[in-house]
């Protein structure tokens, strides 16, 4: 990829993921309630999805995607009732109690980790918002006569660069947010309104076409 087309590619990617969105509000969350580990567990799961996204760009499945209306509302379907359940969770559930148990701690951090990056993956990769986006996006950045591949490649590394750097902004100045505010205030408000968003941009989704 020529380093114009490249510096053009990272300023319009840059400019969609400064809008928030499922996954920003997810990484927010996830780093205000359990610390920078969750946070980096939470963009692992993203990225990762981000990565399967863009393969099947790559290799054409986000087309054929679009080509079934039936695939693609199936996706929809489940991408939006996730995102509405994490909502109702997050505005229904209990404050969990902290556990006092120092038993196997390790084992209690690993499992933790992966409960949250597996749900950021399924947010990820369950909105079919990003398919359609980057079967419309990605294309116009490839030129033929180079490696098809390795164009994919340094989009995608473009991508998580630009992600991490974006989500960890965002949690930051969340956190130095929060830090003005009572804990116990905020961490209420905190959960209402994101709760909210969450059935919010579910509802959203489900009134997405595919063209």
């Amino acid at each position: 990829m020529a380093l114009h087309l490249w510096f053009t590619f990272f300023l319009a990617y840059l400019a969609t993921t400064l809008t928030p969105g499922p996954n920003v509000l997810l990484v927010v969350r996830n780093a205000l309630r359990h610390g920078p580990r969750a946070m980096g567990a939470t963009l692992l799961g993203n990225l990762t999805a981000q990565l399967l996204v863009t393969t099947g760009v790559a290799l054409g499945v986000g087309a054929l995607l679009i080509a079934m209306p039936t695939a693609f509302l199936a996706l929809k379907i489940i991408g939006a009732g996730y995102l509405i359940y994490l909502g109702l969770r997050q505005l229904f559930a209990r404050q969990a109690a902290v556990a006092t148990s120092v038993t196997e701690p390790s084992a209690a951090v690993v499992v933790a980790g992966w409960r949250i990056a597996g749900e950021a993956f399924l947010v990820s990769a369950s909105n079919p918002k990003t398919m359609i986006f980057l079967c419309a996006f990605l294309p116009q950045f490839l030129q033929p006569e180079r490696s098809v591949a390795l164009q994919f490649t340094v989009m995608y590394l473009t991508i998580a660069a630009i992600v991490m750097v974006v989500h960890s902004v965002y949690c930051f100045a969340a956190f130095r947010f929060s830090k003005r505010l009572k804990a116990m205030r905020w961490v209420a408000t905190f959960k209402r309104l994101t709760g909210a968003l969450f059935i919010g941009l579910g509802v959203r989704l489900l009134s997405v076409r595919a063209a």
